[in-house]
């Protein structure tokens, strides 16, 4: 039986780690590599690592650091950033990773979708969806680090992601980044209702009931948090964290009414 996940989102900005709050400012929090090993030792069940300047910049995915990364982490790992051409994903996939992702790449041309789906399987491709209200209150999905409206609805581009063949569509609310509130509940129900592939919920998360509010809401879905992971406290000091087994299975069997 499929269970909901609960994963860690880290971003990359020259090589470092940071966070940022509604996609702005960057804070700094540390080295990659040292908060992989943390969360090997905690057991998570997955991992997204974004580069956020990558496909900004106009720059390919840093293979040197992918291959660091995919290397010393010890659970499934998907990766994001720059991600231009099926070649990219074909080597990004043979360094050890899991899973890509793309964004830009498939909002500009969705044949590439498919052509990256041909070569390495739906299993190991997502397409992250970033969304944001507009003044009149419509989702709308934006690109370039929530600079750019694409004009389309996260709905639409989910829907569409499946039929191109995409494994799994993450969708991360960049009104709810880095606040710590909770998920967008809207959004995460109308895309649930739009698909049938997994889905993963990402922005907004500030403790576990706001991860049991979703998984009651929407079923088994993945469950991911930056902030949440890597913050402790309302001075908000860095501490990488993760909820320990048992605190796990409860949320789990509280959010399904497993007995």
């Amino acid at each position: 039986m499929l269970q909901p996940r609960i994963t860690p989102c880290l971003l990359l900005r020259n090589k470092g780690l940071v966070k940022t709050v509604k996609f702005k400012p960057f804070k700094y929090i540390g080295d990659p590599i040292n908060a992989v090993k943390i969360f090997n030792e905690k057991k998570a069940d997955e991992l997204i690592v974004l580069d956020i300047d990558a496909t900004s910049k106009g720059l390919e995915p840093d293979f040197s650091v992918i291959k660091k990364l995919a290397a010393e982490c010890q659970m499934p790992l998907c990766y994001g950033g720059g991600i231009k051409t099926v070649e990219h994903a074909i080597r990004i996939i043979k360094l050890g990773v899991e899973k890509v992702a793309v964004s830009s790449a498939f909002i500009k041309n969705s044949n590439l979708l498919t052509e990256i789906v041909t070569e390495i399987g739906s299993q190991s491709v997502v397409v992250i969806l970033d969304v944001k209200k507009t003044i009149f209150g419509k989702y709308e999905v934006y690109i370039n680090n929530g600079q750019t409206s694409t004009g389309q609805s996260p709905v639409d581009l989910a829907q569409k992601a499946e039929k191109f063949g995409a494994g799994e569509v993450v969708i991360n609310s960049i009104d709810n980044d880095g606040v710590m509130g909770g998920y967008d509940l809207s959004l995460a129900s109308k895309v649930r209702k739009a698909v049938d592939i997994p889905i993963t919920l990402m922005g907004g998360a500030g403790s576990l009931k706001h991860m049991e509010e979703l998984i009651k809401l929407c079923g088994v879905v993945g469950v991911a948090a930056g902030s949440f992971f890597v913050f402790k406290g309302s001075l908000r000091a860095v501490l990488i964290n993760y909820p320990s087994c048992s605190d796990k299975d409860k949320l789990i069997k509280d959010s399904l009414n497993v007995s």
